[in-house]
């Protein structure tokens, strides 16, 4: 009876390990900017709640192994206190995933979110319903859907880096987010008046069949080219070659989409080794098509490639 025990102990925790949770994020809280108007324990405190919030969540239905686990972190720059428990804030999110047959990771999302208020009361709980995504209180439930809604959303990054539009499931949650999103007015980025850059357009851009092309451009990017680099670095540099070629044809038809630069958002040092080592000509190509989907890094494309 005892051995019984002890491997049904041991088969579980086997278990749990296999199905651990999807999501493994650093939380960081820093609240420099509001001095010594707050007591800094609320914010040590709301930074443990978010952290246990996001890794200790199931976002899916599948089963992730310790290393498919997609690894994030949250930087919350609290920039004033608006009244009591109440504040504005930005929120950098960086994600990234494993390249097959290496230690490297490649990013995801390299994003700030500029647009956040939040009401927050020390030890309250930190919460989120799908079901019902504006809560009693929309500035209490602010935080938590915009967390939620970037989870989503690097969700379907990952999994549209292995499967062409494999992510769709995870971006009509994320829309489901915006479309029942928490509303007062303080609250901004989830409406399509708020801004070219912001949630409404991320997940606007990434459902609408407009732009359909980008799903490929991501999983050619990832799956066929990054992946492959162990096998075939020049086919692989071919794919990656193919995909932003392809991500430029639909630039040049719908300039400024957000998913464009948001895709970008940095890559340059990847995109610099990656082609570094290209041929002549893939070379010079690569610099015509990159300067032109990344224009702030046009001159360094144009220096280190060559």
């Amino acid at each position: 009876m005892i051995k019984n025990s002890i491997f049904l102990t041991l088969f579980l925790a086997l278990c749990a390990g296999v199905k651990g949770q999807e999501v493994q994020a650093k939380v960081t809280v820093v609240s420099t900017r509001v001095g010594t108007s707050v007591d800094k324990k609320i914010f040590q405190t709301l930074q443990t709640q978010l952290t246990n919030f996001i890794n200790n969540r199931k976002w899916t239905s599948d089963a992730f192994q310790s290393q498919e686990k997609v690894e994030c972190s949250f930087l919350l720059n609290i920039d004033k206190v608006v009244e009591s428990n109440v504040y504005t804030a930005s929120l950098t999110i960086q994600a990234a995933r494993p390249v097959y047959n290496s230690s490297y990771q490649t990013a995801l999302i390299n994003f700030q979110d500029a647009d956040l208020a939040f009401r927050y009361v020390e030890y309250q709980p930190v919460e989120f319903n799908e079901s019902r995504v504006q809560g009693s209180d929309a500035l209490a439930s602010n935080l938590t859907a915009t967390i939620a809604y970037y989870v989503y959303v690097m969700l379907g990054l990952d999994y549209d880096s292995f499967a062409s539009k494999g992510g769709d499931a995870f971006f009509q949650r994320a829309q489901n987010i915006v479309n029942n999103a928490p509303e007062s007015r303080e609250i901004t980025g989830w409406k399509a008046f708020d801004g070219r850059r912001n949630r409404y357009w991320l997940t606007e851009n990434m459902m609408n069949s407009r732009y359909n092309i980008v799903h490929d451009v991501i999983y050619t990017y990832y799956r066929s080219g990054l992946d492959q680099m162990y096998e075939n670095e020049q086919n692989a540099r071919t794919q990656i070659l193919e995909a932003i070629n392809r991500l430029q044809a639909m630039n040049q038809e719908n300039p400024n989409t957000m998913i464009v630069q948001f895709f970008m958002q940095g890559k340059s040092q990847e995109l610099i080794k990656i082609f570094k080592k290209a041929s002549p000509q893939e070379k010079v190509r690569a610099i015509d098509i990159l300067q032109k989907l990344d224009v702030a890094n046009a001159a360094k494309y144009k220096e280190e490639i060559k």
